[in-house]
């Protein structure tokens, strides 16, 4: 019922058809004050039902004006239950739509043949597609200063730092690691994004490079898993993704249960761990997959899911307060 304005603008989901599985979106209409990038990301979109004429202060188009606009194509009138259950029994495929006009018919044999025969998206540099081309800078009012490597990042997470007074320099995950010391970070974050997390070479070499140096790093969802494999560890392509705002996340350490909102289609794989000297600190309770990951010895942790939540809940948002906390700690045993 509510977020669907967030996932539609998130990087992440760069080259996918996004699926609601609420009967009812659009009920509130599209603000920019919700967007999680600088427009739609996704590839298409599936819904029961659009409401075509929302209601709430802060709208500035329907749903469907805001998905015409971008030329992002829809269909409602599925039964998105049923077709979620599918993809749950059969696992992620591909697909496609296609618009007609009224008094048109589809040819469904044609569809049927160009859907056999499409390229995987994630086969594309995803990543390169939805990060910044240049460094770019968001003031914090705090003497604490994280380089963002961008890999597709939400708004919301950059947010999530300004607001606790670092200044965040986002840079596009190109930038090597001699080129992120000379920006004289207190840390280093890597952000969510899309595709296969092994398609971001310069990336893994990257964070290795920074760990090496014993800099302070935190990754989020495909940061997370960049981290595992600069370390040496493995990551593997799930059935089908955890994506939406509630999934449970159990702290191994005290058994405590945070919900958290996740959208990924890979993830870590705890074996493969074993002399990386990263330790799995939360799992997902649904599944046992790897919700976050800590080293033993350096400032580097890691969550899969998305603790600046939006949408979904707040319940993680501590993470940020930690991250920062560690970046502030390096800062003083530099001096």
């Amino acid at each position: 019922m509510v977020g669907y304005t967030e996932s539609i603008t998130d990087p992440s989901y760069n080259g996918q058809i996004l699926m609601q599985t609420y009967p009812l979106i659009g009920n509130y209409g599209v603000s920019p004050d919700h967007f999680e990038s600088s427009g739609a990301k996704i590839e298409g979109y599936i819904v029961r039902e659009v409401c075509r004429s929302p209601n709430h202060w802060s709208s500035r188009w329907t749903l469907d004006e805001f998905l015409e606009m971008h030329g992002i194509p829809g269909i409602e009138r599925l039964d998105t239950r049923a077709l979620t259950k599918k993809i749950r029994t059969e696992g992620v495929m591909l697909g496609i739509l296609e618009v007609y006009f009224k008094g048109e018919e589809p040819n469904l044999k044609e569809m049927k043949r160009e859907a056999q025969s499409m390229e995987d998206p994630a086969q594309r540099d995803l990543v390169g597609e939805v990060c910044v081309r240049e460094i770019k800078r968001h003031p914090g009012r705090e003497d604490c200063q994280v380089v963002l490597i961008d890999c597709g990042v939400k708004n919301s997470i950059v947010r999530n730092f300004t607001s606790r007074g670092a200044t965040v320099i986002q840079v596009p995950p190109t930038t090597s690691s001699d080129r992120i010391v000379k920006l004289e970070p207190d840390g280093v974050v890597l952000s969510n994004g899309p595709g296969d997390p092994k398609r971001v070479k310069d990336v893994i070499r990257t964070v290795r490079s920074l760990i090496e140096l014993r800099m302070p790093l935190f990754g989020i969802c495909l940061g997370a898993q960049i981290v595992a494999l600069a370390l040496g560890g493995d990551t593997f392509k799930l059935k089908f993704g955890h994506r939406g705002q509630n999934h449970p996340c159990l702290e191994l350490r005290t058994g405590r249960c945070y919900i958290s909102s996740q959208n990924h289609g890979y993830a870590i794989d705890p074996d493969s761990l074993f002399e990386t000297g990263l330790e799995v600190t939360y799992v997902n309770a649904n599944d046992r997959t790897v919700e976050a990951i800590e080293h033993r010895d350096l400032p580097v942790f890691a969550t899969q899911w998305h603790p600046e939540g939006s949408p979904g809940p707040n319940d993680t948002n501590f993470i940020f307060d930690k991250f920062v906390a560690m970046a502030k700690d390096a800062k003083k045993t530099l001096r």
